[in-house]
C-alpha cells in the first residue's frame, strides 16, 4: 500500500483480501446444480474472476472464482425471478 493510495482504495483491498472465494464446484454443490449451469449463470457475471491461459489450437480452458458477494448478489436475483 502506498501512502498517496486514497483511504477507500486501501480499505477495498483489505476487505477484498478477507472475502471467500468459491469454485465452481463449490456452488454447484451448494445449489445441486451441474458445473456446466453455474459456469454459464457467472461466466458473464461483473466480479467473477477468470483464470484462462491461451493456448494456440485447443479451446480455452478456463477457471472461474466467485467471490461471496457475487454469490450472495445472483442468489437474490435468482430468488426473486423464481
Amino acid at each position: 500500500m502506498n501512502a498517496s493510495e486514497p483511504r477507500h482504495a486501501r480499505t477495498w483491498e483489505v476487505a477484498n483480501q478477507l472475502e471467500r472465494y468459491y469454485t465452481v464446484f463449490d456452488v454447484a454443490a451448494r445449489w445441486r446444480f451441474k458445473p456446466d449451469t453455474v459456469r454459464r449463470i457467472f461466466l458473464q457475471e461483473p466480479g467473477v474472476l477468470i483464470i484462462s491461459r491461451p493456448r494456440r489450437g485447443t479451446r480455452i480452458y478456463r477457471n472461474l472464482r466467485i467471490p461471496e458477494s457475487v454469490l450472495l448478489r445472483v442468489e437474490m436475483r435468482l430468488r426473486r425471478v423464481a
